[in-house]
């Protein structure tokens, strides 16, 4: 046996450490263990993966007639493309006479098309809501197995929903109780009151109406109707809502149907979003371009929680995002960087320092909550820059946070399409404000994907777990992106065996 033994001596004189690339893939393999960034290295791979695998439409029908949605979503497209057909070198569409462009700028037209999506804490149900008035809630596996149909089915089919009802009013938002996962809270900007829905019952009536307390002038009538935003506590009981005049009203549904403490942002700007950071944190973004923070965990905020009567709190702190995207020496010498409206804002599953933001130029970004920096953002080209897009539509979008890899799903403000954004926390992201695209050469180019899609997207969910994104348009369809389906026929296996 000795003479198979090598001195360490020897050993160390002929030692050459390996200086070439390593291949990581191979590593996986043999150790079993992720770095640090090797998920992000590959995530272009699962980029490219997603594709529209299925299309739903809202035609459905409430005691034989169309509902209000599939009506709404029809007349929509019958002046689009009119508006088109004008448009397009003065031509004219059959059946337009006496329809103008300018018609089709009236404030109503934009009030179409899904304004709302979530899964609930499961990923089994979806909730999705309409500017016509519509909730629906279908089961999340029925919807991925009928997008394996190769034809679409014409006819009506009612059993792509648990649970459909149409209201009188406008619904502009909806969350589900993570707690009672059969319940979901929805609001409008039609009037000061969260409907709790319990999809048990087919029911269009509410099983508990939450109210606001009327908003009185000198004169003694309400004025600025209208809630924004939901959001529901842990505990099964606190629920809030933002409204038009920049308040958060928060009721205990122990206590009864008015608010018992509230959260103030000593401005008059309408609150258009809020997110919750499990019982510490409620983040709001406004109209005019702030995003506050209120921290629950002491101060005045802690107490008016711990009061039944009606306190209202000031925020910890606001940031006018304009003024930190003015910060970007290279974005600044690009653009002329003025406040605009914060369509939405949602925290990152992945990394909760992280809140993504979405304007409504169509620009999206990341907000570090620990440095309060932008540290990410995506500038899209803008719609007149698009020669196919003729029209403008007006409209608000809901981007969604993939659950891993720190991606962010948001509808283009200028095509049939849906941006997926790498807002990777590192440098290394090609949305990260210091990028350095030089650095980059030797390594695999990470970029973001715009999908193609069939409809103009409004707003995005994406399932918690297998990442499965559900896009609802302004047709008010639902749009499912994912992985394309594998067929499998017998006698496949036998010819890989034979290869």
């Amino acid at each position: 046996m000795e003479k198979y033994a090598v001195p360490i001596a020897a050993i160390a004189e002929n030692f050459k450490p390996i200086t070439g690339t390593q291949w990581n893939r191979s590593l996986v393999e043999l150790t079993g263990k992720f770095k640090g960034n090797y998920c992000h290295d590959v995530s272009p791979l699962l980029m490219q993966s997603y594709s529209e695998i299925g299309a739903f439409p809202h035609t459905y029908h409430i005691e034989g007639r169309p509902c209000k949605t599939h009506i709404s979503s029809m007349y929509h497209s019958f002046l689009i493309n009119a508006a088109t057909g004008y448009a397009s070198e003065g031509s004219r569409i059959s059946g337009t006479e006496g329809v103008s462009i300018k018609h089709i700028h009236m404030p109503w037209i934009a009030m179409v098309g899904v304004s709302a999506l979530e899964f609930d804490r499961q990923g089994i149900y979806l909730a999705s809501v309409t500017r016509s008035g519509c909730l629906t809630v279908h089961d999340f596996e029925s919807l991925y197995c009928q997008s394996n149909q190769p034809v679409p089915r014409r006819e009506e089919d009612e059993g792509k929903y648990l649970l459909h009802i149409s209201l009188s009013n406008s619904i502009d938002a909806v969350r589900w109780n993570p707690v009672n996962q059969d319940e979901v809270a929805c609001t409008s900007l039609s009037h000061n009151e969260v409907h709790i829905f319990d999809i048990g019952y087919i029911s269009s009536e509410p099983v508990e109406v939450l109210r606001k307390r009327p908003t009185v002038t000198v004169h003694g009538s309400s004025i600025r109707k209208g809630l924004t935003d939901v959001a529901l506590f842990n505990d099964d009981t606190r629920v809030l809502a933002s409204d038009t005049c920049g308040a958060i009203s928060i009721w205990d549904r122990r206590v009864g149907d008015l608010p018992q403490t509230g959260l103030t942002t000593n401005a008059n700007s309408s609150l258009t979003s809020i997110q919750l950071n499990g019982d510490q944190c409620v983040y709001g973004a406004s109209k005019s371009g702030f995003i506050y923070i209120w921290d629950l965990r002491g101060g005045r905020s802690s107490a008016a929680f711990q009061s039944h009567k009606e306190v209202h709190s000031s925020p910890m702190t606001s940031l006018k995002l304009a003024s930190m995207l003015n910060k970007i020496e290279l974005l600044k010498a690009q653009s002329d960087i003025v406040a605009k409206e914060i369509q939405s804002i949602d925290i990152n599953p992945s990394c909760p320092n992280q809140l993504g933001f979405h304007l409504d130029d169509g620009w999206s970004g990341v907000l570090d909550l620990h440095n309060f920096q932008v540290t990410h953002i995506h500038c899209p080209p803008p719609h007149w820059l698009d020669e196919t897009d003729n029209i403008r539509i007006l409209f608000s979008r809901k981007p969604s946070w993939l659950p891993v890899h720190s991606m962010y799903a948001v509808g283009s403000s200028s095509s049939d399409g849906l941006h997926l954004l790498d807002f990777y926390p590192h440098r290394n992201s090609p949305c990260h404000v210091d990028h350095d695209d030089m650095k980059e050469s030797f390594h695999p180019r990470k970029q973001n994907k715009l999908i193609p899609l069939s409809g103009r997207v409004t707003a995005c969910a994406t399932h918690p777990l297998n990442g499965t994104i559900i896009a609802g348009t302004l047709e008010a369809s639902l749009l499912m992106i994912s992985q394309k389906h594998i067929s499998w026929k017998k006698g496949d296996n036998d010819d890989n065996e034979h290869n």
